[in-house]
């Protein structure tokens, strides 16, 4: 499976990395725990099982419209198949259009019931992850909002990217030259 993710600046990507640590420190779940060298702060837009000569194609046009300014809403909570507590991000018109490539793109090669209901643009919720865990309610103790720093006002989105979750690479997708 290939995910396709952004990246965020430098002073985001510390903040969400001293929220992962303070998560840590409490003995909560947390992505600090991941000590992969391509575990970092990111939001994901889709998955596909690969990227496609006309999928990538397409990335490199929604690689174009970066950097994009943002703006962290809270904290929030799922409860999906795991428990996972994240910072979200406010749903504005630029990084709608962007998902919306992104999600274009991917179904250009995939029927879009075959991917993750969760990155349809009718499903997304932009977030970037804290911790993640299997055990039900992990994320419900009052505690938790006063163990992390507040999210930074705004961000900004630098890069696309690709995990390959089977080979465990990464890759940098960069707009058409």
């Amino acid at each position: 499976m290939r995910t396709v993710e952004l990246l965020l600046d430098e002073a985001a990507e510390s903040a969400v990395r001293e929220a992962w640590r303070r998560l840590a420190d409490a003995g909560l779940p947390s992505q600090a725990r991941h000590r992969s060298p391509t575990n970092s702060p990111h939001l994901t837009l889709a998955a596909c099982p690969e990227l496609t000569a006309p999928i990538r194609w397409e990335l490199a046009e929604a690689a174009a419209a970066l950097p994009l300014p943002v703006r962290f809403a809270g904290l929030i909570r799922f409860e999906r198949p795991t428990s996972v507590l994240a910072w979200s991000l406010a749903l504005d018109a630029a990084l709608a259009d962007l998902h919306r490539k992104v999600w274009d793109a991917v179904t250009s090669d995939y029927r879009p019931e075959t991917l993750n209901p969760f990155h349809a643009p009718s499903g997304w919720s932009p977030h970037v992850t804290l911790g993640r865990t299997r055990r039900p309610g992990a994320f419900t103790s009052r505690r938790i909002p006063g163990i992390l720093p507040p999210p930074p006002l705004s961000a900004r989105l630098t890069t696309l990217r690709s995990f390959d979750t089977e080979t465990g690479t990464l890759e940098i997708l960069t707009a058409r030259a």
